[in-house]
């Protein structure tokens, strides 16, 4: 795929998934500008060739239609993942509306939107009816629009992994909420192919793609192999342990309360009561051509257990540059 002529908006791009987009595309010969907050977020993908970092308001739907002129695709990588129902309706629901009034503006149809799997209008937590309401208002905008739902992302420099695997170097045991909840983690490689995909491809208009990694696991295999992985008590890890509902609940309030970003919150919680897997009725990765990568093929080698590949090994066995 050459890129050399498409030229790309990204929203979100300073973040965990949109760094690994903007190196993607900047592979492929596109030229990018990022819009974001504060330019200093911006220190992992400023040296990047042809990518033009701008300091801005996403919610200016005046400001965001003038950035659209001169391009050729617009990407939404924008989430949040704690909050309050007002912080979530903000993120997901009026930020899709001013993008959707921006693009209509601009005459920049062609979008690429990053959901999530298991957005769902009557879905238990607010993340999750907040992620389906902005699908809705954006499949309603007249854009040519592309979907993508991935389940939770790791990576090298992942929240969710490292995180379980620094908490099991410093407690002896983990108690977990969610513990029996499955998910089907997919690679942040995969997951910005598969934007790199839908921006050259433009037979993905119009479709909505399930972006899922090949093994399904629960949290607490997740939790347990992740401390294994990072070599806690010699690759053993620590003792994991789901608790009841109600014990879950007061755990995610008072991780709400500490400073930072919390670890899990209730919205969370009330996510998990539902699976984060494929329904298998829908388009994936390999309606893309990506191959996904599975966690256990990677996730050692950033986690860091002796012995194990390193994550230069795993590029280089994928044959990826």
């Amino acid at each position: 795929m050459n890129g050399s002529s498409k030229r790309i908006l990204i929203l979100g791009g300073t973040g965990f998934v949109g760094r690994h987009v903007c190196e993607k595309l900047t592979r492929m010969g596109c030229s990018m500008t990022v819009i974001t907050r504060r330019a200093s977020q911006a220190a992992a993908i400023q040296n990047l060739p042809r990518v033009r970092v701008l300091e801005g308001d996403v919610y200016n739907s005046a400001f965001l239609a003038q950035c659209m002129a001169q391009h050729d695709v617009v990407i939404n990588l924008i989430a949040i993942l704690h909050g309050t129902e007002a912080a979530f309706d903000k993120a997901h629901v009026q930020l899709p509306q001013v993008i959707a009034k921006a693009c209509l503006a601009s005459g920049v149809k062609r979008l690429i939107h990053i959901s999530a799997l298991g957005a769902s209008l009557d879905g238990p937590s607010a993340y999750q009816r907040s992620k389906a309401q902005g699908e809705a208002l954006l499949k309603q905008a007249g854009l040519d629009l592309t979907l993508l739902q991935p389940s939770v992302i790791f990576g090298a420099d992942d929240k969710f992994l490292n995180l379980f695997a620094q908490l099991q170097q410093i407690a002896p045991v983990v108690p977990l909420a969610g513990a029996s909840t499955r998910f089907q983690p997919v690679w942040v490689e995969d997951v910005a192919s598969a934007v790199a995909h839908c921006v050259m491809d433009a037979k993905t208009q119009g479709h909505t793609y399930e972006i899922c990694g090949p093994e399904i696991w629960t949290l607490k295999e997740l939790v347990q192999k992740s401390g294994q992985w990072a070599g806690v008590k010699g690759g053993r890890g620590r003792w994991v342990f789901g608790i009841p509902h109600t014990l879950a609940w007061l755990q995610a309030f008072l991780m709400e309360l500490a400073p930072g970003q919390p670890l899990m919150s209730r919205d969370n919680l009330r996510s998990m009561q539902v699976d984060n897997v494929s329904s298998g009725k829908a388009l994936s990765l390999k309606d893309l051509n990506i191959q996904a990568s599975s966690v256990s093929s990677i996730a050692p080698g950033y986690l860091g257990y002796k012995g194990a590949c390193t994550k230069l090994d795993v590029f280089r066995a994928k044959g990826r540059p």
